[in-house]
Order: C-alpha cells, then structure tokens, then sequence
C-alpha cells in the first residue's frame, strides 16, 4: 500500500514536467502529392515552433510511399526521413554488433527535454529553495533569537536517546550531508565550479564525487531503516499534537510549551518526510544505479492510465514504453526534485537543532538532556519516564 501510495505521488508530480505528446495544431494537410511526406506546410509549421502531429508517418513509414519512379532518394520505397523517423522513435530494425541491454536504441529523442530541464528549471528552483530556506532561517533567527530554557534548570539530566538511536540517527545525518554535497556537486559543478578549478581538475572532483554518492547511498539507507524500525511507534500522530500545532510548538512565543510526548508534532513531520522523501530517493536512486533491472517509471504510468487520473487531470495518455534512458532521465529528475525538498526540511532540523534551541542537541549529543528543557518540550514523556522510575523495584537499575 506505501508503496503504491509513493508511486503515486512520485508520478503525479513528474508528468506535470513531462513533454507533451506532438498534436495537431490545424487540419489535416493534403499529402497526396508528396506520397505520404511531410509537405511545405509541415516544414514551415515546424520551423514556427508549432506541434506537428508524426502518426501518420509512423503509420505508414516505408509501406504507403510514392512509387519507385517518385522517389527522389536511392533507398526504394522508403525516403532518408523516414529511415531517420523509424530509428527516432525505435521502430527501425536495426542491427548492432554490440551485445546488451539498449544497444539497438540509435536515437533517443526526449534527452533535450530532460537537458533544457536539469539546467534550466531545477538547477534554477532548487537553488532558490535552499537559499530561501537558509534565509528564512536566519530571518526567524533574528526576530525570535535562541529559544532558551525558561525554567531554573535543576542540574538534573534524563537519558533521552540510547547508544543505538543516536547511532542510527549519526549514519542518516552523516550520509545524507555527504550525498546532499556530492549530488550539489554533480547538478552545479559545470556552471560553477568549472569556471573556478577548470575542466580537468573539476573532472577529477566529479568522479570522486559520483564514487562516493554511489557508495555512501547504501549507508543511508540503512539508517533509513533503523530509524524507521526505532521510532516508527513514537512517531504515530495523535491528538496531543493537534494542541501542539495550534500554538505553533511554542517556538514563535517565550512562555509558551505545549506538552508533547517523546516526540511533538514538529518532529513527527521531520520522521515522515525523512521515512517518505528518503525512502523515495533511494528508491530513485536506485533505478539510477540499476536501469535495466528497476526501471519505475513505465510501469507507474500504466498503472495510473489504468486509473484514468492522467486524463482527467488534462495530461493525456502517459508513454508506457520507455527507453531505459528515458527511464534514467525521468529518475534522475525526480532523485533531484525530491532531494532539494529533503535538504531544505533537513536545514531546518539542523537549524533547530544546534544553534536554534538550546539544549536540543544534548539529545543527539551525549544522550542526555536537562530535565527542565524536557519538562518544557516532552512533559508528558518526562511523566512516562518518571512513572517508569518510580514502578521500578529499587535494586533494578533503570533501562534506556
């Protein structure tokens, strides 16, 4: 069910950015005279910039063209159009001496499409996301300051995490910094960083960096799963966290703190866009590394024409047959889409974290957190643990 939820949301965001199919833009040309080739009209619709729709020559490339005496080229019935016509869309057969998967793809059209994009709107987009999310931070940092403890502080400390969920948590935060680095690195090296270092020094820099996000990736996901296998239970909303959410956290007004078991509503949203984003990621990540083994995409889009949700939303019939680079194009986009959404959320947890809070990162520090901090965030964890305590016979030593 997760799964096909995650399909879902990941293709109903990618097909928004998918290019249209070519259609029609006016009647149907008279192509009598030219055998079934494209006329002057369609030359010049072309050249306007206009859509021009090609099924016609699909339907009819090589076996509805002019007699022998006609044809202006050497090849018989068929034209060199429309040799390029079948080769561009995959219908040619062809022959090839190489041996392996896509070999016979001669022309795959759609990697203009997936260029003008990565260098045009993400790179674009993404780059303004993280920016303003680092300008926002420092905007709110500005106007509410460190969110201190307004409490006396009793000199008391309370375990908060044990050794192996801040060892889950180090893996993922670890892994995910040098992965968000590495893929930076990939998507802005060329605009950025060749101008400054030069192309054979950046060329060095880039394959260490796709080395090391291939490899670090596994680390990730692995964290992944320890963390959604430790706190998956703390983590189930409830109705404690709508009292959270209406007063903001507390974090916009001193005074103010909303109880919250082990975790509030605010660290609720950063586990499941972590499980969720995280998760889809990988999973991008991993069609990317494995193209011919798990491609995703072609089998999504024939999932939801199933549906009829495509046509209903505007967006047609979605392609159900794509080439393995067609495949690569539209994970690598959507591995990208999801992991500047992912880094912004994440600069806000570190944010909070480190400098925004203070005594919040003793918790992913030693572990150990000040009691009056933990009454004002987590009361009605604190109230758990001390129960816990108080139930406990008074030779037992109590348990992380």
């Amino acid at each position: 069910m997760l799964r096909s939820l995650l399909a879902l949301v990941l293709s109903l965001t990618l097909v928004s950015m998918a290019p249209a199919q070519d259609t029609p833009t006016a009647a149907e040309p008279d192509r009598s005279a030219t055998g079934g080739a494209p006329t002057l009209e369609d030359i010049l619709a072309r050249q306007r910039g206009e859509n021009v729709d090609l099924s016609y020559r699909l339907d009819s490339t090589g076996n509805n063209a002019a007699d022998m005496a006609a044809q202006l080229g050497t090849l018989g019935g068929a034209s060199d159009s429309d040799v390029y016509l079948a080769l561009r869309y995959g219908t040619a057969d062809v022959t090839v001496s190489a041996r392996g998967p896509a070999t016979g793809v001669l022309i795959q059209d759609r990697g203009m499409w997936w260029l003008e994009f990565r260098q045009g709107p993400l790179l674009k987009y993404g780059g303004y996301l993280l920016l303003g999310t680092l300008g926002a931070l420092a905007l709110f940092f500005l106007l509410r300051g460190r969110i201190t403890i307004d409490g006396t502080k009793t000199g008391r400390t309370i375990q908060r995490f044990a050794s192996i969920e801040r060892f889950a948590h180090w893996l993922l935060a670890g892994s995910f910094i040098v992965l968000g680095i590495t893929g930076l690195v990939s998507l802005f090296g060329r605009l950025y960083l060749i101008p400054v270092f030069g192309k054979d020094s950046f060329a060095v820099l880039a394959g260490a960096s796709k080395w090391v996000h291939n490899n670090i990736s596994w680390a990730f996901m692995l964290a992944i799963l320890m963390i959604l296998v430790l706190w998956i239970k703390e983590n189930i909303p409830n109705k404690t966290d709508l009292k959270w959410i209406a007063v903001g956290g507390g974090i916009f007004k001193k005074g103010v703190h909303p109880p919250a078991k082990k975790f509030n509503a605010g660290q609720k949203v950063i586990f499941w866009s972590v499980i969720l984003l995280g998760g889809s990621i990988s999973l991008s990540g991993l069609s990317l590394l494995f193209p011919f083994e798990l491609p995703m995409f072609a089998k999504t889009f024939a999932a939801l024409n199933s549906t009829g949700i495509p046509e209903m939303l505007g967006l047609g019939i979605l392609p159900e047959q794509l080439a393995p680079h067609e495949e690569m194009q539209y994970a690598q986009l959507w591995h990208s889409i999801v992991a500047f959404v992912m880094m912004a959320i994440i600069l806000a947890h570190i944010y909070i974290g480190s400098v925004g809070m203070e005594g919040a990162y003793d918790a992913m520090g030693s572990g150990q957190v000040e009691e009056q901090w933990a009454r004002e965030h987590h009361s009605l964890w604190v109230d758990e643990v001390k129960a816990k305590e108080a139930a406990a016979p008074k030779s037992a030593t109590p348990a992380e």
